[in-house]
């Protein structure tokens, strides 16, 4: 077995990177990825998670709860590592400053020096990119923007979380943490890979047109004319108050030859909306309603495991809305036990990333 996975659930930071060394039980691991919950101290999480791979590359960030194998989990660490078969190289770099796109040249001409290719001639099957980015810094649409606009190479992750507080999320490189900020992973592994993208909704055909917004603060002022959560509660039948209680199974989204690209609402500020993802005026919108995630997951995995003949591993991205739907119609659990077959890790996250910035997908890098 070239990729190992590891959980724990353990009080203390010494304890529960303990429990994950002792589960990897002499594994020889190349690269180390990692999700936390905040209740482990950033610094130290990070510190302690190098300290116990010091062979290794190892980075992460914090998350709004955590995917294992089989199970969907609160308040703990899950843990991947691949060996040097798995993982021939890879090079990790932090972006600090995620407004300036030169913070991202700077992290390329960096791989570029290390992999001795440019990032513009990579070749997408051979290498692959993780993102993890601050999911609180209401930029990654401009980020996979200049990412797809200096190569081919797919970079494929999720917004950090922090347990629902929304006070700040952490990325983890190096031993060190940071905020405001972006992990970026290139990958060339020793294994093929694919990826999954899954989302499970249907259009009611109920229209929002986007006539006044602040697109800075990713907030809609107005849909229709009139003030957002008015016009988005109207459509729905429901008093304005009783509004986000919907979000989770009636978000809005972008429809583009039937496929909906969700912008997920995060919370009603006075008569405003404010989301997950980025809205511009002028779009137009349609409201969406959820169907079967469990369904919809177990056939994508299928078409995965038909495409790489076998699956060795899968990190999960998976938006936290999908995982606070799946606990309120209790089917976590079900969920959890689409992966036990396979090497899992993943979290629940502030927003995915893959080929652009979306929400209530799940985005999946699925090893074979």
């Amino acid at each position: 077995m070239h990729i190992r996975t590891a959980c724990s659930s353990m009080d203390t930071v010494d304890a529960a990177v303990a429990d994950i060394v002792k589960q990897m039980d002499l594994f020889e691991a190349e690269m180390v990825l990692f999700f936390a919950s905040t209740k482990y101290v950033p610094d130290s999480v990070s510190k302690k998670m190098q300290d116990a791979f010091p062979m290794a590359q190892v980075f992460g960030c914090s998350t709004a709860g955590e995917i294992a194998s089989g199970a969907m989990l609160n308040d703990s660490i899950v843990a991947m590592a691949w060996d040097g078969q798995a993982m021939k190289d890879a090079k990790i770099e932090v972006v600090g400053n995620l407004r300036d796109e030169n913070s991202v040249r700077a992290a390329f001409s960096s791989f570029e020096s290390y992999f001795k290719v440019s990032m513009a001639e990579m070749d997408p099957g051979e290498y692959v990119g993780i993102i993890l980015v601050d999911g609180l810094s209401g930029v990654e649409e401009g980020l996979m923007e200049t990412i797809g606009d200096l190569t081919n190479v797919t970079f494929i992750g999720g917004s950090a979380g922090d347990d629902l507080k929304f006070a700040a999320t952490h990325l983890y490189a190096h031993g060190k943490s940071h905020s405001g900020s972006a992990v970026l992973a290139l990958l060339k592994p020793g294994i093929g890979f694919t990826f999954i993208k899954t989302q499970s909704f249907r259009d009611l055909g109920k229209n929002l047109e986007v006539t006044k917004a602040d697109e800075e603060k990713r907030e809609v002022l107005e849909f229709n004319n009139m003030p957002a959560a008015a016009a988005y509660a109207e459509l729905l039948g429901v008093p304005p108050e009783e509004a986000p209680k919907h979000f989770m199974h009636n978000p809005i989204g972008l429809v583009i030859d039937d496929e909906p690209y969700v912008r997920s609402p995060q919370q009603i500020s006075g008569e405003a909306m404010r989301f997950y993802c980025g809205v511009k005026e002028g779009m137009e919108l349609s409201i969406l309603e959820s169907t079967d995630i469990i369904g919809d997951t177990r056939e994508a995995l299928e078409q995965a495991r038909e495409e790489l003949g076998s699956i060795s591993g899968i990190v999960n991205f998976n938006c936290i809305l999908r995982t606070l739907e799946l606990k309120q119609k209790n089917l976590a659990g079900e969920y959890g036990k689409l992966f036990a077959p396979y090497q899992t890790v993943g979290f629940s996250t502030y927003g995915e990333q893959y080929i652009g910035h979306i929400n209530q997908t799940a985005t999946m890098l699925v090893f074979g």
